[in-house]
């Protein structure tokens, strides 16, 4: 019965790996291309909506020079950027739904190339957890739908 009662543990935290796995919080979406092609595409899919670009973290800058100083050689990334923006219509809608929804704010796309795949190039963002009220899941789904709608246009 012991080896039973182990086997049914082992199962059931793997149920519980499974089921985070399959929501992922992080959307993730690879494309062939250029780096500076596949950015554009995304600013003007930002500017197509009437949006625009407050920050352009440029990460894989930032860790190539902190690396040096830290004696960590390797490289991460070819190019590496997140482009923060946001939405007046939306971010006014989540955070009226529920003013704790400004932790949502400001959205943001990563664009990424990795140094051993030339030619490739990542787009991820974070989905908003779609939790509270009714309206505020609703507010927080929206915020997903343009996330998606401008990495989903950037990979054409």
């Amino acid at each position: 019965m012991r080896i039973t009662a182990k086997w049914l543990a082992a199962v059931l935290l793997l149920a519980a790996c499974a089921a985070n796995a399959a929501s992922p919080a992080v959307q993730l979406r690879t494309v062939k291309g250029t780096f500076a092609d596949v950015r554009e595409r995304v600013v003007m899919a930002l500017e197509d909506r009437g949006l625009v670009i407050n920050y352009n973290a440029k990460i894989g800058d930032m860790l190539e020079r902190t690396g040096r100083d830290l004696g960590r050689e390797r490289r991460i990334y070819g190019n590496a950027e997140m482009l923060e923006f946001c939405s007046a219509r939306l971010s006014r809608d989540m955070m009226e739904a529920d003013p704790h929804n400004i932790v949502y704010c400001p959205y943001a796309i990563a664009v990424y190339t990795l140094p051993q795949s030339p030619g490739v190039v990542h787009l991820s963002y974070r989905l908003p957890d779609a939790a509270g009220s009714e309206t505020s899941r609703r507010a927080l789904q929206a915020v997903g739908k343009l996330l998606a709608d401008v990495v989903d246009e950037a990979a054409k």
